[in-house]
């Protein structure tokens, strides 16, 4: 596809239509395909040939619209995984192994922290938590001989930090690592994390990119910027021979913008089968569709209630950068200078009891384990997401106790203003 704006990509970039062919993406619903000659077929398992062989490992319907997500932000190859985890996990574990470590900024999504922190520290893979702020001179004495990754979000989930990825970019780089970042909140309309040296980007497109809560997914793009052969040592699945594939070396054979996601593919998921499914995809790439309107009505609604609630007395704090004086109002001006997203996270003075309190009164927003929805949604992230971290873990990760995540959906701001007034008016602090 040629290089359009983002608006036409959302709508049309991955797939364009042979004559006559169908215009919407076509549902490939099926497990396998069939070859005249095993030949044919043997080179696929060979990686030999292009083609499809198990919708466990590739389907059409799920490369046409990971090709779409690959053209908005800007990368080399892309793929779909069953979920935003399998997606930051396949990404990590595609390059880390049994006594590698990781450096990640400690504020981030509940469910990843407990990913790295703890399923993957049982697989021998240590990691390193640095805060969002971390100085350089911080972030430099993180790393080990064995760091090969580095790992943070744009905009933290649900704590609203906003990374400053250049800095962590140029001290990854310095010790020759990627930097992956998990770009979900933001989205390629308002943050491309390769124009500011990340090196892959992840996405829970359960989240903005579906937008509808219809479907469960996640992505993998690479920008094809980092040398692994320059780093041939710290990274030896991508540089030495597969034997699992007759001595292939990634590296070698599909050069520095496709040996990561096609050993991903061919590796990690033939082997765990975090598979999305033709019909999942064919719903995201629908949300895909309409990413670029929707997000601007996400900002416009995140802005005038976190206006709102910040001008409130009942309210103790109030989290959301594009607030003037915001910690992180300066840093997103750089990375994100049209909005950030629809999420605002805030405190009441009243404590976790009064954040309870308060939920129960509300109307139009839903208690609900969701987030960068159509529908306006919140939660206490303490008694839910971040459960299973202690009040330590929680301040570290930017998520106390009495937080109120609020996902602002694309309802009437007026009437999103109004419901939390009446909400607030019937709780005591």
């Amino acid at each position: 596809m040629p290089d359009y704006n983002l608006e036409t990509t959302c709508v049309q970039g991955g797939y364009t239509p042979d004559n006559g062919g169908p215009r919407q993406i076509p549902i490939i619903q099926s497990t396998t395909f069939k070859y005249a000659t095993s030949e044919a077929m043997g080179k696929l398992f060979d990686l030999e040939a292009e083609g499809y062989f198990y919708s466990r490992l590739q389907n059409p319907t799920c490369d046409m619209v990971a090709n779409k997500i690959r053209e908005l932000e800007g990368g080399t190859a892309a793929m779909l995984t069953s979920s935003g985890q399998a997606a930051n996990f396949f990404a990590l574990f595609n390059i880390c192994s049994c006594g590698d470590h990781i450096v990640s900024s400690s504020s981030i999504y509940g469910g990843t922290f407990n990913l790295i922190s703890v399923t993957m520290a049982k697989m021998g893979i240590e990691v390193t938590f640095v805060s969002p702020d971390c100085t350089e001179e911080e972030l430099n004495a993180a790393f080990r001989p064995n760091t090969k990754a580095v790992f943070g979000e744009t905009i933290a989930n649900p704590a609203l930090t906003v990374l400053d990825i250049e800095l962590f970019a140029k001290v990854a780089h310095a010790h020759g690592v990627p930097l992956i970042i998990d770009n979900t909140f933001a989205t390629p309309v308002n943050c491309r994390p390769f124009q500011w040296g990340a090196d892959i980007v992840t996405h829970s497109t359960t989240k903005y990119m579906d937008g509808h809560g219809a479907c469960i997914g996640g992505a993998i793009v690479d920008s094809g910027n980092f040398d692994w052969m320059a780093h041939k040592e710290k990274f030896p699945g991508l540089t030495t021979p597969d034997d699992s594939y007759h001595g292939i070396t990634y590296a070698e054979k599909f050069g520095q913008g496709g040996a990561f996601i096609t050993k991903c593919t061919a590796q990690l998921m033939r082997d765990f089968g975090c598979t999305q499914s033709p019909q999942s995809a064919f719903i995201l790439n629908l949300g895909l569709e309409s990413l670029h309107v929707r997000m601007a009505r996400h900002c416009e609604n995140g802005q005038a209630v976190a206006e709102f609630l910040q001008s409130h007395p009942k309210i103790a704090y109030v989290n959301y950068c594009g607030l003037p004086g915001d910690k992180y109002h300066e840093v997103a001006k750089k990375y994100l200078p049209n909005g950030s997203c629809g999420v605002v996270s805030f405190g009441l003075k009243g404590g976790r009891k009064a954040a309870e309190a308060f939920m129960k009164e509300l109307k139009i927003a839903a208690i609900e384990t969701h987030v960068a929805d159509a529908r306006t949604c919140c939660l206490n992230p303490a008694t839910s997401t971040h459960r299973q971290m202690t009040d330590e873990q929680l301040i570290a990760a930017g998520v106390p106790a009495e937080l109120v995540r609020m996902s602002c959906g694309l309802e009437s701001k007026e009437d999103l203003i109004a419901d939390i007034a009446q909400a607030l008016e019937a709780v005591e602090v």
